[in-house]
């Protein structure tokens, strides 16, 4: 007999697709509150909105990429997670639809991309709820190999738009990222993001991915340094507009750009010897480079250039830290299970970098330095932000690690 646990969950979650209509049509925007040339009201959020916001980190940011970990290690508690991480995140958004206090255009893009975000976690529970009914037979049978797939797809990125979706909530909260403030606020967002993904991907490939390293046949530096490489192509055109003229913070990026691939394409030639993977220092230069750059990359504000100068010396102290670990530390070889402390180093710094700098958009730090918070403050706040991010990565991968 099927026990009562994957039917409750079951039943829960048809409850939660049938509540779905309900909810998307109940919000009411009053954008007559908002003045002329702004893109919020002058309200301060109220409690229902915090509610809403720590109710969706915790199910998007906690629940569900721990229990995507359960699903890929057959826990049993994965169905009952994920059941609870859906319910959380319906009710959520049930309370960002009926807040007061603070009011947002009707279009601003975290409500455009929350219908896509909860599209694809609905998406999720059909998919979780038909292969919970174990159905052998005739044509749904037959898919369900290609339910399986559709189902961990799924789940792999919900952690990932959801990121995004954060990222874009906190633009939204604070009214930033309009008219010319656009461009600087999306190179803060993505190159930040691809600093923090870089980091939780180095300790992870520490902690759990050595052996899929070692079947690949290729050095962690030779993933390394084909991603540098790529990023430095596409920064070189993009980071200047053209047509336009240049300015001196077009030089810099663009000169940034150069560098990745230039040093990018001699990492991936120095990753093989005689046919064997060898690890090399390249990546490590690359970051270290581009952080004595940031440090010195004068902003108009006193306090962004502080900041920027803060994010300088995180990636070179990653950047240092990788060198002394592949020369001094793993002496040229890769991790043989017994992880050292020294390597979760240069990861967190990563992390931490990735952070300064996706704080550091000029409208953020406007803000920053109207409230009279100096740059020590601000910058050990982050900090602590990067610290609690880091332990919820290692703690996923650890469980990885555990169940494998």
């Amino acid at each position: 007999m099927r026990s009562r646990s994957p039917l409750i969950s079951t039943a829960l979650q048809a409850l939660a697709i049938a509540c779905l209509p309900a909810f998307v049509n109940a919000h009411e925007h009053h954008e007559d509150d908002i003045p002329a040339g702004q893109y919020i009201s002058v309200e301060p959020i109220d409690s229902i909105l915090w509610v809403h916001i720590v109710l969706m980190m915790l199910a998007f940011g906690i629940i569900f990429p721990v229990g995507m970990i359960l699903g890929m290690t057959k826990n049993r508690f994965h169905v009952p997670l994920q059941t609870a991480g859906a319910t959380i995140a319906i009710v959520a958004y049930f309370l960002g639809h009926h807040h007061k206090g603070r009011q947002f255009p009707g279009d601003n893009i975290h409500a455009k991309f929350a219908s896509f975000l909860m599209s694809l976690m609905f998406l999720q529970i059909v998919l979780g709820m038909y292969l919970r009914l174990h159905l052998e037979r005739g044509f749904l049978g037959r898919i369900r190999h290609i339910m399986v797939i559709m189902h961990g797809v799924c789940g792999k990125i919900i952690p990932i738009t959801a990121w995004v979706q954060m990222g874009f909530g906190g633009i939204t909260a604070l009214g930033f990222c309009h008219g010319d403030h656009l461009g600087q606020c999306l190179a803060h967002g993505i190159m930040g993001s691809a600093f923090i993904a870089y980091g939780c991907i180095l300790a992870i490939m520490v902690l759990v991915g050595q052996s899929w390293l070692a079947r690949s046949g290729r050095s962690q530096e030779f993933y390394d340094s084909a991603v540098i490489t790529a990023w430095g192509i596409v920064n070189t055109f993009t980071e200047h507009r053209w047509g336009q003229p240049w300015s001196h913070g077009d030089y810099q990026h663009t000169s940034m750009g150069i560098i990745w691939w230039c040093a990018g394409m001699l990492g991936l030639f120095l990753s093989r010897k005689n046919g064997r993977p060898q690890r090399n220092h390249i990546p490590a230069l690359v970051i270290l480079l581009t952080g004595w750059a940031m440090s010195v990359h004068a902003q108009h504000l006193e306090l962004s250039t502080k900041i920027h100068a803060m994010f300088g010396y995180a990636l070179m102290g990653a950047g240092v830290c990788r060198i002394i670990e592949v020369s001094f530390v793993l002496h040229d070889a890769n991790t043989d299970g017994d992880v050292k402390s020294f390597q979760y180093l240069s990861p967190f710094l990563l992390v931490a970098s990735g952070f300064l700098f996706m704080f550091a958009n000029e409208e953020q730090l406007q803000l920053i330095s109207e409230n009279h918070i100096d740059h020590a403050s601000y910058a050990l706040f982050i900090y602590s932000v990067a610290f609690l991010v880091f332990l919820c990565k290692l703690d996923t991968a650890s469980s990885v690690l555990v169940r494998g």
